[in-house]
């Protein structure tokens, strides 16, 4: 109350304080060292404070006790049991978004459930009945690695030694969770928590998989995903936090020209070497280039070198720029807005041919106008390769390290690090390095590892969000969401989001209920397997998925439905579900086979 008065009207305040709440001889003596307790006192009769010998507070030690045994002679933890049996015109629901199970309650969950009390209380005095079951968000990386920090040789752990590593970690932080929330006062259904890794929470999920899935939301895709080598997984977008002052080492290249865009041929003198001028911030995937795109409709130079003679093709508005980066000075010998029909040499890789293509992506706010494309590393440039069926293969595995299929000089180096650096070197050696310098940029980083992510291609699942994108932002437009502005980025962050990379690459989580052939690789899900497995998960629970051979999984008659002959000729999958899939689907455990899903008040925190 002090913090905000000047110092001369603060001292006489505390004073009267003082002398009408007698403290503990420990804490008067801290006050008196603060100069408080020994003002003058004839500021005591210019304050109007009651005067008491009742206590202000109580000592620190008797505060639980004294809250505890409120609670307990009040009946707190009845109420809710108490207005669920009541007679009430109408139901309200608050669906509980789960807090992480991954660390001691602190400010945020006070915050969080003291809002969620005061709003179940407000509808209850309205003479609402007030729905609301807690529950906690159980799997995922961030328990994993936790958990496995406390472990020595965590390395050499099998995959259900880490699950049940996990879920211990992840019963210690309910329990304690649990314990706050209850002494805070927190009306809610305590005797009928949800935890996402219970087994009947875990088969209503796969149920609402497979759901979406029959439906055609979602699929399997080969595709470039962000990827975090350091957890070895790949994230969604949401999963990301970027680091402002990330410093790559960026390089300007040149691919030598070997086919010259039609409108460019009687520029360039046949005894004359011509090259494409690329700019890129990430070396390490020039092995894995395809083609060089540019700006359709726009403006491209064929310039000349006054030092050395050499040709080089750029965006005209880039000529400039450029120049003065490579401390040269160039002369534009013509301009055209078309570069069809051009082609270029890889610059380290002897027969690889890079075509020069069109594609919308490219800018002009920096570089050369000319992007490198990578269809492994890319969105974009994974939509060019496509488009014109150029090769999208990936040269880095699962922790980032370039793969046998990059060559001898590269193989077994990590690409961030001495596999970028043996790239810059094999660019110097072939002549085709212009310029390095350090570039300072924003860059994806693992929210939970705080590593720097690449993109990687590789096989995951997805959600189709472009197929259901129009229908939940007019469904969106209908719900009302504080603040406003909230709704507005929402909508902009559904117009964006065309697809949901759901799959991870860990163990601790709901597998994706999915078997694959052993020599095909071809998936096999239907009504029949996701039957079975569901049966065993409500059994067993998911750690059955890692415990059980395939016989015990997957049935005879599912496998005869798919068209394949044994059970043996199947494996199950590797992959877990993004933890987002598994609290997003909260509501067909909490709500369904309830009468809140329809007719009722309900808000989803």
């Amino acid at each position: 109350l002090l913090r905000g008065v000047s110092p001369p009207v603060a001292a006489p305040l505390a004073v009267a304080q003082a002398e009408a709440f007698p403290q503990p001889a420990s804490q008067a003596a801290r006050e008196d060292d603060r100069g408080l307790a020994g003002a003058d006192s004839q500021y005591r009769d210019t304050v109007l404070v009651p005067r008491s010998r009742f206590p202000a507070q109580l000592p620190g030690r008797l505060q639980p006790e004294a809250e505890l045994e409120t609670q307990q002679k009040c009946g707190f933890s009845e109420l809710y049991s108490w207005q669920r049996q009541r007679k009430a015109k109408q139901e309200f629901c608050l669906h509980d978004g789960p807090p992480y199970a991954n660390g001691d309650p602190h400010v945020g969950h006070a915050l969080n459930k003291i809002l969620k009390d005061i709003t179940n209380r407000f509808y209850m005095m309205r003479g609402y009945k007030v729905h609301y079951v807690p529950g906690w968000d159980c799997h995922g990386l961030p328990i994993e690695l936790k958990a496995l920090s406390e472990v020595k040789g965590a390395e050499n752990l099998s995959p259900m030694e880490i699950r049940q590593k996990a879920r211990e970690f992840a019963e210690r932080a309910i329990e304690k969770q649990k314990s706050a929330f209850i002494r805070w006062g927190v009306m809610a259904d305590w005797a009928n928590c949800y935890r996402t890794f219970d087994p009947k929470y875990e088969a209503n999920q796969l149920r609402v998989f497979y759901k979406m899935y029959d439906k055609g939301f979602i699929y399997q895709d080969y595709k470039p995903v962000f990827w975090s080598p350091s957890a070895k997984t790949a994230l969604a977008e949401a999963e990301l936090e970027y680091n402002e002052q990330h410093v790559s080492r960026s390089v300007y290249m040149k691919f030598p020209l070997l086919k010259s865009p039609p409108k460019l041929t009687s520029v360039i003198d046949g005894s004359s070497s011509a090259s494409v001028l690329v700019w890129t911030t990430q070396p390490w995937t020039v092995p894995a280039n395809q083609a060089v795109c540019y700006m359709p409709d726009s403006a491209y130079s064929i310039v000349k070198c006054t030092t050395t003679g050499e040709h080089f093709i750029l965006a005209a508005d880039r000529v400039e720029s450029t120049a003065a980066v490579l401390d040269r000075q160039f002369e534009v010998m013509s301009t055209c807005v078309d570069l069809a029909d051009g082609s270029c040499a890889h610059p380290t890789i002897p027969d690889r041919v890079s075509p020069l293509l069109p594609a919308n992506h490219v800018t002009m706010a920096k570089g050369t106008g000319l992007v490198h494309t990578a269809p492994a590393h890319g969105m974009e440039d994974y939509s060019v390769a496509s488009h014109h069926q150029l090769p999208t293969d990936c040269l880095v595995d699962e922790g980032g390290f370039f793969t046998e299929a990059a060559g001898p000089e590269l193989q077994n180096k990590n690409v961030l690090e001495e596999g970028n650096e043996a790239v810059i070197q094999m660019l110097q050696a072939a002549g085709s390095l212009l310029k390095e310098e350090k570039y300072v940029h924003s860059y994806p980083y693992d929210w939970r590892t705080k590593k720097p992510m690449i993109i990687r291609a590789s096989k995951q699942w997805f959600v189709n969000t472009a197929n259901v994108k129009a229908t939940a932002q007019e469904v969106l437009k209908k719900v009302k969401v504080i603040p406003t502005s909230a709704a507005n980025r929402m909508l902009e962050m559904l117009d964006r989001r065309t697809f949901w990379c759901i799959s991870r690459q860990r163990c601790w989580g709901v597998p994706i209920p999915v078997f694959y052939q052993k020599n095909t690789g071809e998936c096999l899900i239907n009504s029949e397997t996701i039957t079975d497995v569901i049966k065993v998960v409500e059994q067993q629970g998911t750690d059955a998925w890692w415990t059980l051979p395939i016989e015990q999984l997957l049935s005879k008659e599912a496998v005869a439905k798919a068209g394949g002959h044994d059970v043996l000729d199947y494996v199950k999958g590797q992959d877990v579900l993004d933890i987002w899939f598994d609290s997003g689907t909260s509501w067909a455990h909490v709500l369904e086979g309830t009468e809140l899903i329809s007719g009722s008040r309900y808000i989803f925190v």
